[in-house]
């Protein structure tokens, strides 16, 4: 495990992705659990085989909610999650810091409960990811700005039927289609936050400073999709090629 501490009250954009570019998650099944282990292992509480037993508790709820059971300690975070994205073979994070190590405690349990599901689940062995996540502090407002335009538009954006290049020609629908994907924090922002967002996001604090109009949000995104002008040196754009 990572040893790092950035300190209580750090923001940082955190990425991995699959080992060779290959997929981490194949169908929405894959995509659920990335978003229960997001919240469920943001906690300093283990219980033995977490998912089988939160599955047994939970019954029906297990498939759909985001549920801490009233039987478990009281649940204390590791960290704030600011903002999300998962595509099939890699995630962006934008976490603060809580405890010493929280980020570092977070990924440990998130990167070995993904490679261990995954691989059971698909019979596959070996390295899910490609090494190591990395991190980056986020140190500034811009900063943040350009890297929340990124994570949730670029990303959905290479999502869109016929890709990056048609939904930026087609804007304003691909803006709707990344606002409503459902393994996205953007949602959350821009759209009435849901059960399940609600949960994952910690507080919208970082997001409504940057942004205090949700309009200027989608107005930053359409200047800095058009002219490709996403601060790609410190979103990590060289670890994605």
């Amino acid at each position: 495990m990572r040893k790092e501490s950035f300190g209580a009250g750090s923001f940082v954009h955190v990425f991995n992705r699959g080992n060779r570019k290959q997929e981490i998650v194949r169908d929405d099944r894959d995509r659920w659990n990335f978003l229960q282990m997001l919240y469920y292992f943001n906690s300093d509480y283990s219980p033995l085989n977490p998912m089988q037993t939160l599955k047994k508790i939970l019954k029906s709820d297990f498939n759909t909610k985001l549920i801490w059971p009233s039987g478990w300690p009281e649940r204390k975070q590791f960290v704030n999650i600011h903002a999300f994205i998962l595509q099939d073979n890699h995630f962006h994070l934008v976490l603060e810091e809580l405890v010493e190590s929280g980020i570092a405690k977070l990924m440990q349990k998130l990167g070995t409960g993904m490679t261990n599901r995954f691989n059971k689940r698909h019979k596959e062995t070996g390295r899910l990811f490609q090494g190591s996540y990395k991190a980056r502090l986020v140190d500034d407002e811009n900063y943040f700005r350009n890297l929340f335009a990124y994570l949730h538009i670029k990303n959905a954006f290479e999502m869109y039927p016929g890709g990056l290049k048609r939904a930026v020609a087609n804007f304003d629908a691909a803006y709707d289609f990344a606002s409503r994907y459902q393994y996205s924090s953007l949602r959350h922002y821009v759209l009435k936050p849901d059960f399940n967002t609600e949960r994952l996001i910690g507080n919208d604090e970082l997001f409504r400073e940057a942004f205090p109009d949700p309009h200027e949000m989608k107005e930053f995104a359409r200047s800095s999709v058009e002219s490709m002008s996403f601060n790609e040196s410190k979103c990590l754009l060289e670890d994605m090629d």
